[in-house]
């Protein structure tokens, strides 16, 4: 498994939105980038966090912080997902696990005593340079927009 720490150079990517849009990494170059992986469009946790982050959407934006999430959901899902929550920022599919795998938050969970493949609630701050700035390990669920805008100091 990868293991990135603040300081590395962000792993290039590209994938989907949930319009069928081509994004990537380069798109975000001179950019601050928010980007988090959660493990389940619709999910409790991961519902409440994307949540959090569209309600203070305004406020990552004035702190010229771009919003990209990630999780193994098809682009059909993404939508439904984007749809239902009003979300304001792209979604990527990543149907096939590549950006997820790079990033290093993919590992074995265990629910009710029942081991799995799964992803690791993770983001990471990502600067214009594209240098991992701070890694969220297990965000604060309703306080993550909070939490990222703290980390800017």
């Amino acid at each position: 498994m990868v293991t990135l720490k603040e300081g590395d150079k962000a792993p290039s990517f590209s994938g989907t939105d949930q319009n069928g849009k081509k994004i990537s990494l380069a798109d975000y170059k001179g950019r601050k980038l928010v980007l988090y992986f959660y493990s389940e469009a619709g999910s409790p946790t991961c519902t409440i966090e994307s949540c959090n982050l569209r309600d203070h959407y305004g406020l990552l934006k004035k702190n010229k912080l771009e919003v990209l999430g990630v999780s193994p959901d098809d682009e059909k899902t993404q939508k439904r997902f984007e749809l239902k929550y009003k979300l304001p920022f792209p979604l990527l599919a990543d149907t096939a696990n590549k950006i997820t795998m790079a990033y290093g938050v993919r590992d074995m969970k265990k629910l009710f005593g029942r081991e799995y493949m799964g992803i690791l609630r993770t983001t990471f701050l990502i600067d214009e340079k594209g240098i991992i700035q701070k890694i969220f390990y297990k965000p604060k669920n309703k306080a993550h927009a909070e939490e990222i805008i703290a980390a800017l100091g």
